[in-house]
């Protein structure tokens, strides 16, 4: 059997769930922060918002087709799933990192917008 393709193919399959679950619901929750931090300018808010997704999405991707390549040898199931769970853990890992980095920049953006003029705002039409 050949398990370095198992490994793969499982590997990509999880990793590429998880990112797009994770990009979903930042992209959801993130959105209402924009708006605040943009002071209710809905449009820039969400043009922002699909921005960071992408960038979320090349990021988490980039990363996953660069620690594809296993070295070692994967001669059993034991070995498989030991290798999976560790490149499912980095992954796992990076997706926090990146989330927790996120509701960090969020927090401080809606802090410094909430002490400024609302530069972004939409001007009012008279």
């Amino acid at each position: 059997m050949n398990y370095f393709i198992l490994t793969y193919a499982f590997y990509l399959a999880i990793s590429i769930a998880l990112t797009v679950w994770v990009a979903k619901v930042l992209f959801k929750n993130g959105r209402v922060f924009l708006v605040d931090i943009f002071h209710g300018n809905q449009e820039l808010a969400d043009s922002v918002n699909r921005l960071l997704v992408v960038g979320f999405y090349l990021v988490n991707i980039g990363y996953m087709s660069l620690v594809l390549k296993e070295e070692g040898s994967i001669q059993s199931t034991q070995v498989l799933i030991e290798v999976l769970s560790r490149k499912l853990g980095c992954i796992i890992l990076i997706l926090g990192g990146m989330h927790f980095l996120n509701l960090t920049i969020f927090f401080k953006l809606r802090n410094r917008a909430r002490n400024e003029k609302p530069i972004f705002a939409r001007s009012e039409e008279k």
